[in-house]
């Protein structure tokens, strides 16, 4: 045979051989980062759930999942152990230094709570009003008002006057119906 035709299959069974051996150091590193998980440490699951490690067994892990919520995992389900400051950032939000804030933004409430001013008393009495009407429209409303009583007042007498005297007024377009 000549080595012409050999050298395919000599090519392929050495990138075999290279992508079982990078595949197999994965997961030997894989292996030491579970085994380096200890009680209190942060993690991330394949599944993308954060936790804090509680215990560690020989093929399992009790996890943290939310405060006072634990769950037994598999090792195998942990897809990476988290430094503290990451997970602190990932988790809560912000960077911790002990007790103390590292981050310099402002803090948000989680409720509406902190928006309203809270005088102590309950039955406090309450600020007056403003008046959101156009300046003169209250008196205008009002002088409309007196108009329409006067029109009002007027059509009245008017109908009175014609029943007092027996004569009907006709209107404009009004014929005797005889």
């Amino acid at each position: 045979m000549n080595i012409v035709t050999l050298l395919p299959f000599i090519v392929l069974i050495g990138a075999m051989f290279l992508m079982t051996r990078s595949a197999k150091k994965k997961q030997q590193q894989a292996a030491q980062m579970r085994d380096q998980m200890q009680p209190g440490t942060g993690v991330r699951t394949i599944g993308g759930m954060y936790a804090t490690v509680k215990e560690v067994h020989d093929d399992t892990v009790l996890l943290e999942v939310a405060p006072g919520v634990h769950a037994v995992y598999a090792k195998n389900s942990v897809g990476a152990v988290l430094a503290d400051d990451e997970y602190n950032r990932i988790v809560h939000g912000t960077d911790f230094d002990g007790d103390e804030l590292k981050s310099d933004s402002p803090v948000v409430p989680d409720d509406a709570s902190s928006l309203i001013a809270d005088d102590g008393a309950a039955g406090a009495t309450e600020e007056p009003r403003t008046d959101l009407t156009k300046p003169g429209s209250a008196e205008a409303a009002k002088t409309e008002e007196a108009e329409t009583e006067t029109e009002a007042a007027g059509s009245d007498a008017d109908a009175a006057d014609a029943k007092d005297t027996g004569n009907v007024t006709k209107n404009d377009g009004d014929t005797d119906a005889k």
